[in-house]
């Protein structure tokens, strides 16, 4: 260490005394497994707190950082998603490219525009999907989840989010209903129970939810009875079927007769005039949306983006995963080439990283944030997105001392990024991995706070605790 390093650890030595725990992981339930990193952003002696950090973890969300960086450094700022509108004599072909933010509004408007040009008839729609190649799903994506939006389709035809809101209603007589807007595409219905919380136990019954690539929906299994209804949010199974049948009805509120069929793909050797083009916001707004929101959809499709314009051919999670190890390697100096990834927001299970890959990946992010401003668009603890309601954030000192990402799988809590000190000004890095954490369901009194709570609250403690300890030093160390 040197001189000043040591003063700031016999500092945190009496503010502290946990900071020097021989493992922070003996917080934590019996089995689990954790990796903690914990710096400062000068990076000039070994780390305060280094402990698994070349071990092998789930990242979940955080793998949305990586993602995040080899964007900027490969499409830049500039970058928009583009959605085309052509015609060749009556036929109309609409390019996707993967827009993650295209809506139902936004086809409306491009629909309305060309209506001009086309008439009241138009003989075939085509709606061009090969932006894209490979699958809409990632390998290792849970089954069990493939139904609900945030495991929405990384498809190049997107729409809504690939994601359709309802509400499911229990009835008196034990029996319930599910509720869809009438203007929406899909089939959903429910045979599940209504039961009380003391019959659900009982019973061993959980709701469940079955799905068709036709976009049609079941419930069944027991659900708790409520006095207000239960927002559902349903993935689409096939996008492309939603869209075809979005672009029918909207097609028909114009008054606009399709006398041929609306078909995926692109007819051959046919020359086709651009009417109309719509433009996704930048892609600085569109990283926002992903880090703070934690979305799957913009971080995949931004992914196969990335492998597209690397390689120059259709974007996959396949092309995707390497060119992010390519561009980190060739632009950045960042080796994370035996991580393994599956896909671009982390949802995968198969994902494998270490804490030491995902700090170099903060380092860099710190160093060169005056061009890739990233930082600011993580959540700050506490605050806002995905970390404004986390039990381990919610009060002072913790709440507004973080800037960070948070990733949570099955069994998965992880948290990296920032450690700010009074000024709100950075000071400290820190990636905190940890995995099988599974509480004892067959304990009959529950923990007041709980152990991932205590261990994140003591973590963040020493993040605090270090990061004030080196602004206090570098105070004194102004002439």
């Amino acid at each position: 260490m040197t001189i000043k390093h040591t003063l700031v650890a016999l500092t945190l030595s009496i503010v502290s005394p946990l900071i020097y725990a021989a493992d922070v992981s003996t917080l934590l339930p019996a089995g689990s497994r954790a990796s903690v990193y914990l710096d400062s952003i000068e990076q000039t002696s070994s780390p305060l707190i280094n402990q698994h950090t070349q071990d092998y973890f789930p990242p979940a969300s955080t793998l949305k950082v990586v993602t995040a960086l080899a964007a900027k450094l490969s499409l830049g700022d500039e970058f928009r998603f583009k959605t085309t509108l052509s015609t060749a004599g009556n036929d109309v072909i609409i390019r996707y490219s993967g827009d993650p933010s295209f809506s139902r509004k936004d086809l409306r408007a491009m629909l309305r525009k060309v209506k001009a040009s086309t008439g009241s008839k138009i003989h075939s729609v085509w709606l061009d999907n090969r932006a894209f190649s490979g699958y809409n799903r990632a390998v290792g994506w849970p089954w069990d989840i493939l139904g609900v939006c945030y495991s929405a389709p990384a498809s190049a035809i997107t729409l809504d989010g690939n994601c359709v809101q309802g509400a499911l209603y229990t009835n008196n007589d034990g029996t319930t209903r599910i509720h869809i807007p009438a203007h929406q595409p899909i089939v959903a219905m429910s045979t599940a129970r209504s039961v009380t919380k003391q019959q659900q136990q009982d019973q061993h019954c959980d709701l469940e939810l079955r799905t068709t690539p036709e976009n049609r929906y079941s419930l069944d299994g027991c659900v708790v009875q409520r006095q207000s209804p239960l927002p559902l949010n349903f993935s689409v199974s096939s996008p492309a079927t939603f869209t075809q049948a979005v672009i029918r009805d909207e097609m028909d509120k114009l008054g606009v007769t399709i006398t041929g069929s609306i078909s995926i793909g692109a007819p051959e050797n046919t020359e086709f005039i651009e009417r109309v083009s719509h433009q996704s916001a930048p892609l600085p707004e569109l990283l926002a949306t992903m880090l703070r929101d934690s979305n799957n959809l913009y971080a995949d499709n931004i992914l196969k983006t990335i492998g597209a314009t690397h390689f120059k051919q259709p974007g996959s999670f396949n092309n995707g995963t390497a060119a992010v190890k390519a561009i980190l390697k060739q632009q950045a100096n960042i080796d994370i080439d035996s991580a393994v990834l599956e896909d671009g927001s982390g949802l995968s299970r198969n994902n494998r990283v270490t804490a030491t890959q995902m700090a170099d990946v903060l380092h860099y992010v710190y160093r060169h944030d005056a061009t890739l401003d990233l930082i600011t668009l993580l959540p700050i603890s506490g605050n806002n997105g995905t970390l404004k309601y986390r039990q381990s954030m919610r009060k002072p000192p913790i709440k507004g001392a973080l800037s960070a990402k948070s990733g949570s799988l099955f069994g998965t809590y992880n948290m990296m990024g920032y450690g700010l000190n009074s000024q709100g000004k950075v000071e400290t890095i820190f990636v905190q991995l940890v995995t099988d954490y599974h509480l004892d369901k067959s304990q009959t009194a529950k923990p007041v706070i709980s152990p991932l709570t205590n261990f994140e609250q003591t973590l963040y403690q020493q993040i605090i605790d270090y990061s004030n300890a080196l602004e206090r030093s570098n105070d004194k160390a102004q002439p």
